[in-house]
C-alpha cells in the first residue's frame, strides 16, 4: 500500500476519534486540546492529499 494513503487513513481515524470525543462531556482545557489536535490532523491530511512531496517537519505524533 502506498505510504501516503496509509498515513492519510491513520490521520482520518484520528480525526474521527477526536470528533467523537468532542461530543462527550469535556472540560474547557480538554476541549481546546482536542480542537487543536483536530486542526493539526486536518492540516496534515490537506498536505498529504495535495501530494506535497516536500519534507515536512512534524512532531512524531503527526507523522
Amino acid at each position: 500500500m502506498d505510504e501516503r494513503i496509509a498515513r492519510l487513513r491513520a490521520h482520518q481515524k484520528n480525526v474521527e476519534r477526536y470528533l467523537h470525543l468532542l461530543n462527550t462531556e469535556l472540560t474547557d482545557v480538554e476541549m481546546h486540546y482536542l480542537e487543536k489536535r483536530l486542526f493539526e490532523e486536518r492540516s496534515v491530511m490537506a498536505i498529504l492529499s495535495a501530494g506535497d512531496q516536500r519534507s515536512i517537519d512534524l512532531p512524531d505524533a503527526l507523522s
